[in-house]
């Protein structure tokens, strides 16, 4: 089986570009399948993950980021330019490979993309929530997305919830948890150590400024305890003068290619993102013992988390029981360590293993169909 994969750039170390590398490199090791990763803005950038040397791999040179070099008008002209590029080259793909299946895992241009496709299966594979943005501009142009996603063959959803939403635009609609890279060794966490972990991207998304006033809270029950932050973003260097300049114990670091020892040295994992498509970090660090406090943000956590088996899922927004839970979790170390085993055992649903014969599965229907 021929499978394309449309991509802007992997060039970041970021969730959604792990989860990608890993599910190319299965498809090529155990099914055998061909697969191709085709992108249009990777240039000079190396993949920050390591990528099968069978899965193919072509940029288009398109560089849709350099409109930004110019005003409005002349920005949207630009773009228009570099799209007909990109979809010319595009299509050419297409007739070179003929493949069988085509996954796009961004919601963008997806009426251009129907046109030029021909009768080959196109699967939308969402990793952002179906609507989450508030300004009417973005609104308006989300509402329009979704009206063509809609006439894709198929869109996967990451967790129900998110399905009920985009079953309002699509008739075949699929859930298909992320396959997450679960920890492999004899290495977990004793529970013992006194920090307190977040993982993610520093942008508006993780709601980074919230947890920070939490831990103030945290912090003034238990003084020894240090909550450490991993992560890159826009905001980085805002959040890390914050930190700082609070004095409460918070450590503020870059992201770490040994992400595994990370978790390990650490007895809790906290997350208080304003939506969370999956929340990848939440099954990793489960499946190195760790118990987690997180929002109930949509549409991700309350899916993996057990609350009150392996941790704990709070109403959004909810400073006072988000800190009452993490307090009871630092303040009994038996309590942590019970939960820390039940998550080990409930992240291996999440295995490759387990995910991606779901996967095999949607390909095998979509090409007996067409």
């Amino acid at each position: 089986m021929k499978i394309i994969y449309l991509y802007p750039a992997l060039a970041v170390w970021g969730g959604v570009e792990r989860i990608l590398v890993d599910k190319m490199n299965y498809l090529v090791r155990q099914y055998g399948y061909e697969v191709w990763m085709i992108t249009s803005d990777q240039g000079q950038h190396e993949v920050p993950y390591d990528i099968d040397e069978r899965v193919h791999f072509i940029d288009l040179n398109i560089r849709f980021y350099t409109r930004f070099r110019y005003k409005l008008l002349h920005r949207l002209i630009e773009y228009r330019r570099l799209s007909r590029l990109y979809h010319n080259r595009l299509q050419k793909q297409f007739m070179l490979i003929r493949p069988d299946i085509i996954v796009c895992t961004t919601i963008q241009d997806i009426k251009s993309l129907l046109k030029i496709k021909g009768d080959i299966p196109l699967v939308v594979e969402s990793h952002i929530n179906f609507m989450h943005i508030d300004t009417l501009l973005h609104r308006i142009q989300m509402w329009m997305n979704n009206y063509w996603i809609g006439k894709a063959e198929t869109v996967v959803t990451l967790t129900n919830g998110d399905a009920e939403d985009w079953r309002r635009v699509s008739n075949h609609v699929h859930v298909i948890p992320n396959l997450v890279n679960l920890n492999d060794s004899n290495q977990y966490s004793d529970c013992t150590a006194k920090r307190v972990l977040f993982v993610g991207r520093f942008e508006e998304q993780k709601n980074i400024g919230e947890l920070i006033s939490i831990w103030q809270q945290v912090h003034f029950k238990f003084p020894d305890w240090k909550l450490e932050l991993y992560g890159d973003g826009t905001l980085w260097e805002k959040y890390k003068r914050e930190a700082d300049a609070l004095n409460i114990n918070i450590e503020v670091h870059k992201p770490s290619s040994e992400i595994m020892d990370v978790y390990c040295s650490c007895s809790i994992l906290v997350l208080t993102s304003l939506f969370e498509p999956f929340g990848l970090v939440i099954p990793e660090a489960m499946s190195c013992g760790l118990p987690v406090v997180s929002y109930d943000s949509p549409y991700g956590p309350a899916g993996i988390i057990s609350d009150g088996k392996d941790g704990y899922v709070i109403p959004m927004h909810d400073c006072q029981t988000f800190t009452e839970r993490l307090c009871q979790l630092m303040g009994n170390e038996t309590l942590r360590k019970e939960m820390g085993n039940s998550s080990m055992k409930s992240s291996q649903r999440f295995s490759a293993d387990k995910i991606m014969p779901m996967w095999k599965e949607l390909f095998e229907k979509l090409t007996s169909l067409s």
